[in-house]
C-alpha cells in the first residue's frame, strides 16, 4: 500500500505520540528483524488512523527515502532503492542550481526575486553567502560592517549605488553596521525592510515572520505592504508580518552569544532550547508534551547540539530516545 494512495488530511498536525509509533515502525521495517506479520501489523496501524498516515509520510520525508519501505523484500533492496533516489535527487539538485544560477543573474535584485516562482531552497542554494547546518561564520563587509551567520543560514549582499542591502534568504543574522552616512544599510526579507539607525541587531527568519532584536542604536522596521512603519529601539524586540509589525517586548542581551557557538538559557521552557537545537541539527529532535514546560537554566554549545542534549539528560528528568540516527526524541523519565 502506498502512502500517496491514503490522501491523509494535509492540515492535520500528528501527535508526539504519533510521530514516536511511526518512527518505530520505520525503524523496525528497515531492520533484517521484520516479518510478515510485522508488515501486516503495520499496514493495519497505517489504516487505522490519518493520523498515522500522515506521521508516517512526515518520518518518510525525513529519513530522504523516495520509494515506499514496503515495497522492498529484504534490506539490500531498500538500500539499492535509497541510492537510487539519492541519484536521481542529486541530478535534480543540479538541474535546480543551474536555473538558480540562472535566475540569479538576470534578476539582478532581491526585489524581483519575491516576485517569481522559484523555490525558496533554490535561493539558499544559490546565494552569496551560506552557512552549513552547525556552522557558525563572520563575515566582513566591504564598508567594514561585520555580519555573523547562523546555522543554516543564506544572504546576499548589493552595495551598488547609494545604499546597502542586504538579503536574507533563510536563517539568521546578526550585524555590526559602520557608519556611512550617505548610504543607508538596509535588511530585507519576504516580510519587509528593515533600516539601521547606526546599530546593532539581530535578523531572523521564522517562517512567515521576521524575527528582529535590536542591541545598540535603533531600526526602522516598514512592512512589505507599505503599511506600517515603527523604529525599534535597543534592548527591544519584536516581529513582523507582511502587513503588520507585532508590540515589542525586551530583549536579553545574552541572546547574541550563538555568533560564539553558545546557547544561554534562563528559566527557558525545553521545548524552546530544543527548537534551537534543532536549528543545528540534521534530521528529527522532539519532546515529549509532558517535558514540553521543564525550565531550562545554564549555557550549553549550540553547535554541538548532542553534546548539549547530553548536558540537559544530566541536569533534567529526562531520557533521550534514540530511535533512529536522525531521529531523536526526549521524554520524562521514569522513576
Amino acid at each position: 500500500m502506498s502512502t500517496s494512495e491514503l490522501h491523509p488530511d494535509d492540515t492535520l498536525e500528528p501527535s508526539f505520540d504519533a510521530l514516536e509509533q511511526a518512527a518505530e515502525w520505520f525503524a523496525l521495517l528497515r531492520s533484517d528483524e521484520a516479518s510478515a506479520q510485522d508488515r501486516q501489523s503495520w499496514q493495519r496501524w497505517l489504516a487505522a488512523q490519518a493520523e498515522h498516515r500522515k506521521a508516517w509520510q512526515y518520518v518518510e520525508r525525513i529519513s530522504g527515502r523516495f520509494e515506499p519501505i514496503q515495497s522492498s523484500d529484504s534490506r539490500q533492496a531498500a538500500v539499492q532503492s535509497y541510492c537510487l533516489a539519492n541519484r536521481r535527487m542529486g541530478r535534480r539538485r543540479q538541474l535546480l542550481l543551474g536555473l538558480g544560477t540562472l535566475a540569479g543573474s538576470s534578476l539582478g535584485s532581491w526585489l524581483a526575486w519575491q516576485h517569481t516562482s522559484l523555490p525558496g531552497t533554490v535561493m539558499a542554494w544559490s546565494a552569496e553567502h551560506r552557512t552549513a547546518r552547525g556552522e557558525v561564520h563572520q563575515l566582513t563587509l566591504p564598508d567594514g560592517s561585520t555580519v555573523w551567520l547562523s546555522s543554516d543560514t543564506a544572504m546576499n549582499h548589493d552595495y551598488r549605488g547609494n545604499q546597502r542591502l542586504l538579503s536574507l534568504v533563510q536563517g539568521e543574522i546578526l550585524i555590526d553596521t559602520a557608519a556611512d552616512p550617505a548610504r543607508p544599510f538596509l535588511v530585507e526579507t519576504r516580510q519587509g525592510l528593515l533600516r539601521a539607525l547606526g546599530t546593532r541587531f539581530t535578523v531572523r527568519l521564522d517562517g512567515q515572520e521576521t524575527f528582529l532584536a535590536v542591541y545598540q542604536g535603533a531600526v526602522q522596521v516598514d512592512t512589505a505592504n507599505k503599511r506600517q512603519q515603527h523604529i525599534i529601539h535597543a534592548g527591544q524586540q519584536t516581529q513582523l508580518s507582511r502587513t503588520a509589525i507585532a508590540a515589542t517586548t525586551a530583549v536579553l542581551p545574552e541572546r547574541q552569544s550563538w555568533t560564539k557557538g553558545i546557547l544561554v538559557t534562563d528559566n527557558t521552557p525545553l521545548i524552546e532550547v530544543v527548537r534551537e537545537l534543532q536549528r543545528y541539527r540534521g534530521g528529527h529532535l522532539s519532546v515529549s508534551p509532558e517535558a514540553a514546560q521543564l525550565p531550562v537554566i545554564g549555557s550549553y554549545p549550540s553547535t554541538d547540539p548532542d553534546r548539549a542534549l547530553r548536558m540537559l539528560e544530566g541536569v533534567l528528568p529526562i531520557r533521550i530516545k534514540r530511535t533512529l540516527p536522525w531521529w531523536v526524541s526526549i521524554e520524562l523519565a521514569e522513576h
